[in-house]
């Protein structure tokens, strides 16, 4: 399958690149240099140049506190951005898989969120993705959008990178205990979109296009995670140290832009109509770790 692959630098978009072509794709990745998804004409050329078969998204503006001074830019790529590609997907009637996000949510509900659920985003980057979301099921009947939460993985910045970086100055650090929901890697997110495109439903009659919400598991809160990260990482030899965490409230950390208190995923919908399972973030955790550590 010829696929065209937006954001192709960035932390999932990198892992697609390398997945697709793995499984025998023929893939064209641009990185925002390349292909600026926010400008229509370089969307419509590069996508008639190319004719693919299929586009996936993992192009976005994805700073959650800079988008509150950076307004436009966060709505020029992550909603215009994704009108144009859904407005190009239309008019060669192709098929277009987005990568959303959990801060659509408010974080307040006290189980996963389910597809159904309302959107009420919090902040400008929130906001933005619920846009770019909307446009798309406006504009398009074959689309799969994807909601994710807390991405890492081997390329881009991430909380992993950044706990291995603290780790290498500090023996000690404070972490957030009252944020819930669930670390995703980009290569399990590579997966589960690299599947629907080869299930044997996809862009069939009757494909079951639409909102998806992608579970991982299990749940914890950031401190949690930290834990975890170093944990494993002790283990492999990466550090040669055991960290002193301290659990603490978000209070104690502000931010420009609150954070959900709770983002998990609930993936039971994506089980039902392409089979696919939830991830487990802690086997993917290791690989990245060992990729961190060498770079």
């Amino acid at each position: 399958m010829k696929i065209l692959i937006t954001g192709a630098k960035g932390q999932v978009g990198s892992e697609l690149v390398d997945q697709a072509s793995r499984r025998g794709h023929d893939v064209h990745g641009y990185c925002s240099k390349e292909l600026d998804i926010s400008n229509s004409g370089q969307v419509n050329e590069k996508v008639l140049q190319v004719k693919p078969d299929v586009i996936i998204n993992a192009a976005a503006y994805t700073y959650v506190d800079k988008a509150e001074t950076e307004k436009e830019l966060a709505y020029a790529v992550n909603s215009q951005g994704s009108e144009n590609l859904a407005t190009v997907c239309k008019k060669m009637n192709i098929p277009l898989l987005h990568i959303s996000t959990d801060y659509v949510y408010d974080g307040e509900k006290q189980g996963p969120y389910l597809e159904s659920d309302q959107a009420i985003p919090t902040g400008v980057y929130g906001a933005s993705k619920l846009e770019g979301d909307q446009k798309i099921e406006q504009i398009l009947s074959k689309y799969i959008i994807l909601r994710v939460s807390w991405v890492f993985g081997d390329y881009g910045n991430n909380f992993v990178k950044t706990m291995l970086e603290l780790a290498e100055h500090r023996n000690e650090l404070s972490i957030v205990h009252d944020q819930f929901g669930a670390p995703t890697s980009a290569k399990a997110i590579s997966r589960c979109l690299l599947d629907i495109l080869e299930n044997q439903r996809f862009n069939q009659p009757g494909c079951p296009w639409g909102i998806y919400n992608f579970q991982s598991d299990p749940g914890v809160n950031w401190y949690d995670f930290a834990q975890e990260i170093f944990q494993q990482s002790y283990r492999l030899g990466i550090i040669n140290k055991q960290m002193k965490l301290n659990p603490i409230p978000s209070s104690e950390f502000p931010t420009p832009v609150k954070r959900p208190t709770n983002s998990k995923l609930d993936g039971t919908k994506l089980q039902l109509h392409f089979g696919l399972l939830p991830a487990n973030w802690k086997v993917d955790l290791p690989l990245t770790l060992i990729h961190s550590s060498h770079n």
